[in-house]
């Protein structure tokens, strides 16, 4: 999403819709303090999805321990399983949880979906993920006889396999250039005489990342270029990384060069390897990135500032306005990261509401750091039994005491 997608549709950030929709800890407790006003925001973030990044950013557990927790009906979750296949995923994800906790109609309502539902076999797949074995094993004799209906054959090993169905085989990889027998100098002469679509630079760079750093390849980098535009070499940045403290020197050149990608290598060389030039430039970024409200991004500055430690207190104004602001929770938890290691003696707030945000690592986060007073042992307490948390984050609560 860009920045006015997010001032569009994304309520105030310190309203209890907007709470809820980035998924904040605060969020989750002032719906507890309300329960009928929040149940509407609750319902609309399972039916639509107000995740930035649904690859990393987290809602199952968060909204289904609110819907336990405010006493909601599952009905309307269920109903929503007859939707799109997104919200059929997004209800599924909910109630599958909600079942562990004991709700009966969450997990008869699941059952009864396998039986005449759209998407039953991701559905059914990530049940017998999550779910005991007995919950779903008797579901055998409908998926046999619907798994063949379907026009492909499931990727998935369970439920399958315990329900004799065969599954379809992923397709092998092409086996990788073995160049480990080059030298040092051969394989930078792979790297100039290659055409750069040619899968052999790829391995030449893979194999130079495997030795000790090889200096001869950084007046090379500049070259590298990917042969569909203005990128870098698929595999340079991992190879330039692996060169470490050696390409310093030349990094503070790529840094001032016009090409965007090698000035941008060049200053993450630079801040990788804690050079003190890079911090003002760090501090620079994040401060645009909070100007111009992008949401992607932060968590990458973030983590690099958050290296320097307390040399980057100017930063921490901006890491709090995006850690209360931001809709993308993944990049909230690094904004975290970052304020701990920066001012560690001034985030007993941030880490105890992190005890209720959406995302599984803040969680940890909290349970980690935040002050020993009764309303966060209470919480931890409850977390460390929750059938509905994650594995990490009930044994973080276990080995607090």
């Amino acid at each position: 999403m860009t920045a006015e997608e997010a001032t569009t549709f994304y309520a105030h950030h310190a309203t209890l819709e907007g709470l809820l929709q980035r998924g904040r800890g605060l969020g989750a407790l002032r719906a507890r303090e309300d329960p009928s006003a929040a149940a509407p925001f609750v319902y609309d973030g399972i039916r639509r999805d107000w995740t930035w990044e649904n690859l990393v950013d987290e809602r199952d557990v968060y909204l289904a321990q609110l819907v336990r927790d405010l006493n909601m009906s599952p009905t309307p979750i269920v109903d929503q399983l007859a939707g799109s296949e997104d919200a059929c995923e997004r209800a599924a994800d909910v109630l599958e949880l909600l079942a562990l906790a004991g709700n009966d109609e969450a997990r008869d309502g699941l059952r009864a979906y396998i039986r005449d539902g759209v998407y039953w076999v991701s559905v059914l797949e990530s049940m017998a993920d999550r779910w005991p074995d007995a919950w779903w094993e008797d579901l055998g004799d409908v998926a046999r006889a619907r798994i063949g209906q379907e026009p492909e054959q499931p990727w998935h090993m369970e439920p399958w396999t315990r329900f004799g169905v065969e599954i379809r085989r992923p397709t092998p990889c092409p086996t990788p250039h073995d160049l480990s027998g080059h030298s040092d100098g051969e394989l930078l002469d792979l790297l100039t005489s290659s055409p750069p679509a040619d899968r052999i630079r790829l391995a030449a760079l893979r194999e130079l990342s495997l030795r000790d750093p090889v200096e001869g390849l950084i007046p090379l980098v500049p070259s590298l270029v990917a042969p569909n535009g203005p990128h870098p070499q698929v595999g340079l940045i991992q190879a330039v990384e692996h060169l470490g403290a050696l390409a310093v020197p030349a990094a503070r050149l790529w840094a001032a060069d016009e090409s965007e990608w090698l000035a941008r290598l060049g200053r993450d060389v630079l801040a990788d390897q804690l050079v003190p030039e890079a911090l003002p430039v760090l501090v620079a970024e994040l401060a645009e990135e909070r100007r111009t409200r992008t949401w992607c991004g932060p968590e990458t500055t973030a983590k690099k500032l958050a290296r320097y430690g307390p040399a980057a207190a100017q930063a921490a104004g901006d890491l709090r306005f995006l850690w209360l602001h931001t809709p993308h929770s993944y990049s909230r938890t690094a904004c975290l990261e970052a304020l701990a290691a920066i001012d560690p003696s001034g985030q007993d707030y941030p880490h105890t509401e992190s005890l209720w945000d959406c995302q599984e690592q803040a969680r940890v986060l909290g349970i980690t750091h935040a002050p020993d007073i009764p309303a966060t042992r209470e919480r931890i307490t409850s977390l460390r039994v929750d059938p509905m948390e994650t594995t990490e984050v009930r044994a973080a609560a276990t080995s607090r005491h």
